[in-house]
């Protein structure tokens, strides 16, 4: 299987010799789960599609520091190809603001929550278990960085995983599209670095509440497994 992953954003200077940039997180998190994947990247924060959209099997769209609702040049053109993703039933995984700009290109919402700034370790109740959903598991517990999320669903959506925090945390659209707040593909490491970089953003005690709670299990092996069990019975 060949994921083309949407990039649209950049992983923060002082992190990237460490960790990476975003498509190579997501290709060290998933190739765990099925070495024979491939990986194409396009850069969509400036303007960089496939020419065709049928030469990649899957679709992935990252995480960004940027809102689905900011004044951004590039913002519009990826909300249509998000719809053309729809129309033409590609399987499609939406990750953060990936989740978050299907839900809004297609219908739903995304804005800041009144909940505020989410860090660190969160933990889902799964509402749903499809028969993608290998091993399912009554909750599980991933990495965070966000102050959006979706507050209203797009037509034809389920509700797959909650929390109080972040009502909608996974979600699926149709046959063919999961989304996620959360950031399977982080790891305690990278998460601790960015937390520390933005400490005048989130706050010292919400970053101290984060780094402690590093101390907690994540579940990012068996939703990857998800991912995958899903593209595949999406394809």
């Amino acid at each position: 299987m060949k994921i083309g992953v949407l990039k649209t954003d950049d992983v923060r200077p002082q992190l990237v010799a460490e960790f990476g940039e975003y498509p190579e997180m997501f290709a060290a998190l998933l190739k765990r789960e099925d070495d024979a994947l491939e990986f194409v990247t396009y850069e969509v924060q400036h303007g960089e599609y496939p020419a065709d959209i049928d030469e990649v099997d899957a679709y992935l769209i990252t995480g960004s520091k940027t809102g689905v609702y900011d004044d951004q040049p590039w913002i519009a053109p990826l909300m249509e190809f998000v719809r053309e993703l729809r129309r033409r039933e590609k399987p499609t995984l939406g990750i953060c603001f990936g989740h978050q700009i299907i839900a809004h290109a297609l219908g739903g919402e995304a804005r800041k929550s009144e909940n505020g700034w989410g860090v660190g370790v969160h933990s889902y109740e799964v509402q749903e278990t499809p028969a993608w959903m290998v091993e399912p598991q009554p909750q599980f517990s991933l990495l965070v960085s966000h102050q959006d999320q979706v507050v209203a669903l797009p037509p034809e959506t389920k509700v797959i995983a909650s929390s109080d925090f972040c009502p909608y945390a996974m979600l699926q659209v149709g046959g063919h599209m999961l989304t996620m707040q959360a950031h399977p593909e982080f790891t305690k490491p990278y998460s601790k670095g960015l937390m520390e970089l933005r400490k005048e953003v989130f706050g010292e005690d919400m970053v101290e509440k984060g780094k402690e709670s590093l101390h907690n299990d994540i579940h990012e092996s068996a939703v990857a497994r998800w991912m995958l069990a899903f593209l595949k019975s999406a394809a």
